[in-house]
């Protein structure tokens, strides 16, 4: 499961998950799918502009999954981060890439001086009313925002079944790829921006091992008991190995891209 159901923006149980990465960094860095090339060309695509040369913030920057796709297409990228382990781990990772502290909320970022806007998997953690005029202030005329997030393919049977599985054990739903797509227009409450959207299906295969640590680090797990957790991650290595008896797994995504110009 990509992208559990997030609770209200500004709740508690918001602010706790949000910081509950910093103690997984390590693992994030390690687990966590990356994205595929026909992203990032979907990006160039839809801001009608090359990512070489272009000054780009990438904003919730965690471990610097992204941010290091941006830079080896030669984006001048500066990230931005606001957790403690999360930060830290980024600086282990990439010591060549700028690391400023910060959110998108209150972006440290001087007015017009960015081409494009970046979020990868992290605009849901900010609150909209104050995301949505911060990325207008600090964008260049002619610039652009643009989100993406990973979301489970969950039109494959396995990957369903798994969701329901977790939504049984926790005593919550969690909604289908499909469902969350429904809700995208939440991305721009405020009504300023018009987004594009795309979307760009890709895959991976990988030990059985590290897909069990890629869900475990995941906040919805990361902030549940451990006894939990545990019990949870072991129910869900024996249903995998069922599907998957030679202990390799293939997960699969689809990536959903918006993208808005500037007015």
């Amino acid at each position: 499961m990509t992208t559990p159901p997030s609770p209200a923006q500004g709740s508690a149980d918001h602010a706790t998950r949000a910081r509950s990465f910093d103690a997984a960094a390590a693992q994030y860095a390690a687990h966590r799918p990356s994205y595929p090339a026909a992203l990032l060309d979907a990006v160039e695509d839809l801001t009608g502009r090359p990512l070489a040369g272009a000054r780009v913030a990438d904003v919730g920057a965690g471990t610097g999954i992204s941010t290091a796709l941006l830079h080896a297409r030669g984006a001048r990228v500066l990230a931005v981060e606001p957790g403690d382990g999360m930060a830290a781990q980024f600086r282990s990772s990439h010591p060549g890439i700028p690391l400023v502290r910060g959110n998108g909320n209150a972006l440290p970022l001087a007015d017009d001086s960015t081409d494009l806007l970046t979020y990868a998997q992290s605009w849901h953690w900010t609150d909209p009313h104050r995301s949505v005029p911060e990325a207008l202030r600090v964008l260049r005329p002619g610039g652009a925002l643009a989100l993406w997030w990973n979301r489970d393919a969950s039109d494959i049977e396995w990957i369903a079944e798994a969701s329901r599985r977790a939504g049984r054990f926790f005593g919550i739903d969690i909604p289908a790829g499909k469902q969350r797509a429904a809700r995208t227009e939440l991305a721009d409450p405020t009504g300023r921006l018009r987004f594009t959207r795309r979307e760009v299906r890709w895959s991976r295969r990988i030990p059985v091992d590290s897909h069990l640590a890629n869900i475990g680090s995941h906040s919805f797990l990361l902030v549940c008991p451990e006894d939990r957790r545990t019990a949870f991650l072991a129910q869900e290595r024996d249903q995998l190995l069922k599907v998957f008896p030679d202990g390799i797994v293939e997960e699969t995504y689809d990536v959903l891209l918006l993208v808005a110009g500037k007015p």
